[in-house]
């Protein structure tokens, strides 16, 4: 059975809007300075052991245009992966070896959750990640926490984040001061 990892850059502050400074934000790219080789290395190995990336409209528009023919390890496995694209505003055939979850999302994950085969990562996106945790869909969630405050920008975690028991299964820290937290839920 396939495990949804959901994965996301955060301040100290909570903040997970425009860490690489793609969405058009006054304070965006605020990550990119901590995205060096083991950074890099890092998150090619969380890439490796799935099939799906799953991302909204703005993930996908950004992402698409960010790395849809950036050169190198990091680019050409993200390029490789299937994108699985949650969103009621995006109509016809998409690029960039992506799909439109079309109907209901919540069910169509249910169902590929239970094929084998390898896992599907979620980066960012705050909103789809609060509908996947009340549906009790995320397995794993990875916080890479930058030393950074910004003070404004969309949290990663609203007042109505539904109450979810986390555990500790990991803990990396960064020559960089990003510190790499993985909980099971």
């Amino acid at each position: 059975m396939r495990k949804i990892i959901a994965s996301a850059l955060v301040t100290l502050d909570g903040v997970a809007e425009d860490p690489g400074g793609y969405g058009g934000t006054s304070f965006g790219g605020w990550a990119l300075p901590y995205f060096g080789d083991e950074s890099v290395r890092l998150s090619i190995e969380a890439l490796a052991g799935c099939d799906y990336f799953l991302c909204g409209r703005r993930t996908y528009e950004m992402f698409a245009a960010a790395w849809g023919n950036a050169e190198g390890p990091y680019g050409d496995r993200l390029r490789s992966l299937r994108k699985l694209v949650a969103s009621s505003t995006i109509k016809g055939d998409l690029t960039w070896n992506a799909e439109l979850l079309e109907g209901d999302t919540i069910a169509a994950l249910k169902q590929l959750k239970k094929q084998d085969g390898g896992d599907i990562i979620m980066y960012g996106n705050p909103t789809l990640l609060r509908s996947l945790l009340a549906n009790d869909l995320v397995d794993e969630l990875d916080l890479m926490l930058h030393p950074v405050l910004l003070g404004t920008g969309q949290k990663l975690f609203a007042d109505d984040t539904p109450q979810t028991k986390l555990t500790l299964n990991n803990q990396t820290a960064l020559d960089n001061g990003v510190t790499i937290l993985s909980y099971r839920i």
